[in-house]
């Protein structure tokens, strides 16, 4: 199992910390892990299955045929 700092998580993910912070308190986030008093982490797998459900979700791109 690998945990995401803040840091790995905004580069992967491409939100603010204000918006994750916004979709877990409404639970349309992966919830975080309290590593210390001062340490907050994201299970790397849980971030991963969010984002594949947001891709799976988008609508397939029209191929147009020339």
């Amino acid at each position: 199992m690998r945990i995401l700092s803040k840091r790995q998580l905004k580069e992967l993910v491409l939100y603010s910390p204000q918006h994750i912070a916004r979709l877990e308190k409404v639970g349309l986030f992966p919830t975080r892990v309290q590593l210390g008093p001062n340490r907050v982490g994201w299970v790397e797998d849980e971030v991963l299955d969010w984002l594949q459900t947001r891709l799976e979700g988008r609508e397939a791109p029209i191929r147009h045929s020339c």
